[in-house]
């Protein structure tokens, strides 16, 4: 099994924070998202994951050991794949054309989910979904009473369906969706200005690929601050009643309230932490009061009271504003 995770993406509606740090590499309950996204694919694989094929930009060695470091955790070696310009959902796949063969799961990097299935790798193709009340802004799909999809609609304005598609998609038969991916860039067919992936999904099941649903529990979206803060606290609730407080971590006169991720090497006094609130490395942080909040590392705080905040690397934050986005070496 090999896994392609498109993450070229500029995540601008995240700034300050992707100004210094890939959105994909910001951390989600004590992790980055591209890492739980890997451990969560590999929870419902049951075949082993051979390569990972990462899709990216610019991104410094330090950013790319890192994501070695993520492939080597599940057993796999890790692939990079430069793209340049950003040219649609089935031109980011088509980067890693190298990798795409054989049975091949595709995963979008800012896609969290949970669920409760298997993969079936002898299935033609699978396109995970999630029931949801307003799809009019994503793709969605229509299926028949065997389960099997009729349709694929991107961004429909009316209501044809309630299932949508969440960037996580599997094929027994890579060779034939990079077939399809070419066929669209080598004859510039586009759809609003991009290359679709829909459209080679089409075009698949027109010649008889069978694709299933895979619905999910959960899908989360890091897409901007209050979302990524949000996803962070539902993540959280997920590993409710694990340890997730480092015990290389020095807690000193505070109040806990679960679920709670304090990282390596902090040092907190005097201060209520929680619930929803994660605390990377190396902080250090006294008359506080945290929760809603994702905090990265090497942060200083003190006395101040959040809720509802996102703060990056080496901040500096003294005083007390209620909710805030600070990005990397902010002083407050």
């Amino acid at each position: 099994m090999n896994l392609i995770i498109p993450m070229a993406g500029k995540g601008k509606r995240l700034r300050p924070h992707t100004l210094t740090t890939p959105k994909p590499l910001i951390p989600i309950a004590g992790k980055p998202i591209v890492q739980r996204l890997v451990e969560d694919i590999a929870n419902v694989t049951p075949e082993k994951i051979e390569k990972i094929g990462f899709v990216i930009g610019d991104f410094e060695e330090e950013i790319k050991d890192k994501l070695r470091e993520i492939a080597a955790a599940v057993g796999a070696k890790a692939y990079f794949f430069m793209q340049e310009t950003a040219e649609g959902t089935a031109h980011a796949i088509a980067c890693a054309n190298e990798i795409l063969e054989g049975k091949v799961t595709v995963a979008f990097s800012d896609t969290l989910f949970r669920a409760d299935f298997k993969l079936n790798p002898e299935d033609d193709g699978i396109i995970w979904t999630k029931q949801i009340e307003d799809p009019s802004a994503f793709g969605v799909v229509k299926a028949n009473d065997d389960g099997i999809i009729t349709d694929f609609i991107e961004k429909p304005k009316n209501f044809v369906s309630d299932q949508a598609i969440i960037g996580i998609y599997y094929f027994k038969k890579g060779e034939d969706l990079r077939d399809e991916i070419n066929y669209l860039i080598e004859n510039n067919i586009r759809a609003g200005g991009e290359f679709q992936l829909t459209m080679a999904l089409e075009s698949l099941k027109n010649k008889g690929t069978n694709f299933t649903i895979g619905t999910v529990n959960d899908w989360l979206d890091c897409g901007n601050k209050e979302i990524t803060v949000e996803s962070n606290s539902r993540y959280l609730g997920f590993l409710k009643g694990q340890n997730l407080i480092s015990d290389k971590a020095k807690i000193q006169n505070c109040e806990i309230i679960e679920p709670v991720f304090i990282g390596d090497g902090s040092e907190i006094s005097n201060a209520t932490i929680g619930p929803n609130v994660s605390i990377g490395k190396n902080c250090k942080i006294s008359n506080v009061k945290l929760s809603e909040a994702l905090i990265q590392n090497n942060t200083t705080l003190e006395d101040v009271e959040l809720t509802n905040s996102m703060i990056g690397n080496f901040v500096n934050l003294k005083g007390n504003p209620k909710s805030v986005s600070l990005g990397d070496y902010s002083e407050w």
